[in-house]
């Protein structure tokens, strides 16, 4: 039996699809599983036993109608028994349609509900606390009345020789166990989801004051300007503690320092989701249009606890969604103070006894 699981969206959402991957192996023990992934959210799941082979969907295909058709030509060559669409955007379509598998399973929209021989209906409310994100995705693999007998937390793999090298990495710009370490995702992966650069420098500081932790940022090189921004903007002594230039230059590298620290606090996203699936504790802020039920993934209030500005101010959305007040969620930045964040930050460090 051949199998192909499809998430073509960012790094999170790949990461969190993996564990289609592993329910689907768990069902299907000698199936051949296939997970087709945009190429740079690869490095999130290698190493990964779950599936198979990673395919890798190239920027060339979306660029050239050439291209892609030629790799729609090698998918229906595949012969695949069963597509599980976890996507469902136009492309992922073509690609469950091309691939002419007797059995293509998708979430429910009334305008592709034909190309599928079975669509899921998506819940919109959590039975557990795996989150939305989780519970929705187990519902393309598991009937309604196993979904909480079999919940899967997504899962990262890394070698002995990343997690060695990332190690000394860090004891050679003395960093140590000695002393807690706290990454800080710093930065969204837009404005509309990070916090203001001030309230998150008072954050950090905060941290600082509670564990007394070196401090690593979270960040890419072309964002290198806005993290120095944020670290200009705190204390004097907190500045002693962040380790600015000590940072992954890949996105493996990061996960192998990631995997070396005590907790991870800050924006909600990938990085987020990468923490939990090296079974790092999270303290996850979340920007003021995300629906927070969606991807508190695995909250208890202990190990991961999150904010989110409903939470302090549900006035201001007066009868509308987060996900409905998104076009003004700079504006209701401005709102979501430190001072709101740092009683439960307070509290949530506290309690982790770093």
């Amino acid at each position: 039996m051949k199998i192909l699981v499809i998430q073509q969206k960012m790094i999170g959402d790949v990461l969190t699809s993996t564990i289609i991957c592993e329910a689907l192996r768990k069902e299907y023990p000698e199936a051949t599983i296939d997970y087709l992934v945009n190429s740079n959210t690869k490095p999130v799941i290698q190493g990964n036993p779950f599936f198979d082979h990673i395919i890798e969907f190239k920027n060339e295909y979306r660029d050239s109608k050439k291209e892609f058709y030629s790799f729609l030509k090698e998918i229906k060559k595949s012969k695949y028994n069963l597509v599980v669409d976890a996507y469902g955007k136009l492309e992922s379509n073509l690609i469950s349609y091309f691939s002419k598998a007797p059995k293509k399973v998708s979430f429910y929209k009334w305008y592709t509900r034909f190309l599928y021989s079975k669509v899921i209906h998506r819940k919109p409310e959590p039975i557990t606390n795996a989150s939305i994100a989780i519970e929705n995705r187990l519902r393309l693999v598991y009937p309604e009345d196993a979904i909480t007998s079999n919940i899967i937390q997504p899962k990262i793999f890394l070698t002995e020789e990343e997690k060695n090298t990332s190690k000394s990495y860090l004891k050679d710009n003395d960093i140590t166990a000695e002393k807690p370490l706290i990454m800080i995702s710093v930065l969204g992966s837009e404005m509309r989801k990070t916090l203001p650069f001030d309230y998150m420098a008072k954050v950090i500081d905060e941290i600082v004051k509670t564990t007394n932790a070196n401090i690593l940022f979270n960040y890419i090189p072309s964002q290198e300007k806005d993290a120095k921004a944020i670290y200009d903007l705190t204390t004097t002594d907190t500045k002693k503690h962040i380790h600015f230039k000590v940072f992954g230059k890949s996105l493996r590298e990061f996960i192998a320092i990631l995997s070396h620290c005590d907790a991870l606090v800050g924006n909600e996203g990938g990085a987020v989701n990468m923490a939990k699936a090296l079974d790092k504790p999270t303290f996850t802020v979340f920007s003021p249009w995300i629906i927070k039920k969606d991807w508190n993934m695995f909250e208890d209030g202990a190990k991961h606890d999150s904010v989110h500005l409903y939470d302090f101010k549900s006035e201001l959305y007066g009868d509308k969604t987060p996900k409905e007040m998104k076009d003004k969620a700079l504006e209701l930045y401005k709102s979501f103070t430190a001072e709101l964040i740092i009683p439960s930050l307070r509290s949530y460090l506290q309690n982790l006894k770093l």
